[in-house]
């Protein structure tokens, strides 16, 4: 048994055959899936598919790359749908800053305006899910120590899992230090991961969860296709050599990390 706790089944890749997809991931012994939001309209989708399936989950969020399409207020429908029974995160969000606006020709200038939309809306998604006692799913590409930055006058009220990672081993322990986690994806599996190789073998059984980010990031040896949440069991498999354990000892310490972190998850 084991928890895809990263997914956006709400994506056109999914659309037309969703049940059937569910039906994988529960013949592969995936048994809960959380589908993330990522704008207001992402957001409510994720619920409505929760709402369908009762071993489907929400997260409610706004995308740090969704910057430019979101209002300088979280508005009130994402505050209503983050108090859904079915929601049990708030994310996905954080700061990108892989493509900055810079990059497609716009004035430097306009870099810092960028970061500065990004880091608000963040904060206003900490400072949601801190209200409602939930903890946050993070999403960080080349900003690491901002996000940290951020993210520390929180730690005490709420954690956080910094999905995908595939950061350092020194990384995830300053993570681990804020009462925070990370989550593995099928990059693991990726010849070419060797530093997230490395933080796997550095992080306790109970430091990580699983997740597919799918349609993204398929495990070998799908990798190239479309990834599923049954693909989950195929990366557990991987860690589990890894870290030199049993499928048995890998599920029940990533599902009850799991159940701890995402509280209304049942």
């Amino acid at each position: 048994m084991f928890y895809d706790t990263h997914a956006h089944l709400d994506f056109p890749d999914f659309a037309n055959e969703l049940p059937q997809v569910i039906e994988r991931a529960e013949r592969a012994g995936v048994t809960r899936i959380i589908t993330i939001g990522t704008t207001l309209e992402s957001s409510r989708r994720a619920v409505e598919i929760a709402e369908q399936f009762p071993n489907v989950f929400a997260a409610v969020g706004w995308h740090p790359s969704d910057v430019t399409s979101a209002p300088s207020e979280i508005p009130d429908e994402l505050h209503k749908l983050a108090s859904h029974e079915k929601v049990v995160a708030i994310g996905e969000t954080g700061l990108d800053y892989s493509r900055l606006p810079s990059a497609s020709g716009q004035p430097e200038t306009e870099d810092q305006t960028y970061k500065t939309r990004q880091r608000a809306l963040f904060e206003q998604q900490l400072k949601l899910a801190s209200e409602l006692k939930l903890n946050v799913i993070i999403h960080q590409r080349e900003a690491f120590e901002d996000t940290l930055q951020l993210l520390k006058p929180y730690a005490p009220s709420l954690r956080a899992v910094f999905h995908c990672f595939v950061g350092t081993p020194a990384e995830r322990l300053r993570i681990s230090e804020l009462n925070s986690l990370v989550s593995f994806t099928g990059i693991v599996t990726f010849k070419n991961a060797a530093t997230v190789r490395e933080s796997l073998h550095a992080t306790p059984l109970d430091g990580f969860m699983l997740e597919t980010d799918c349609p993204f990031l398929a495990p070998v040896p799908y990798r190239g296709k479309r990834c599923e949440p049954a693909y989950t069991a195929d990366t557990a498999r991987f860690i589990a050599q890894q870290k030199s354990c049993t499928l048995d000892d890998l599920s029940a310490k990533t599902c009850q990390t799991a159940k701890e972190f995402f509280r209304k998850l049942v």
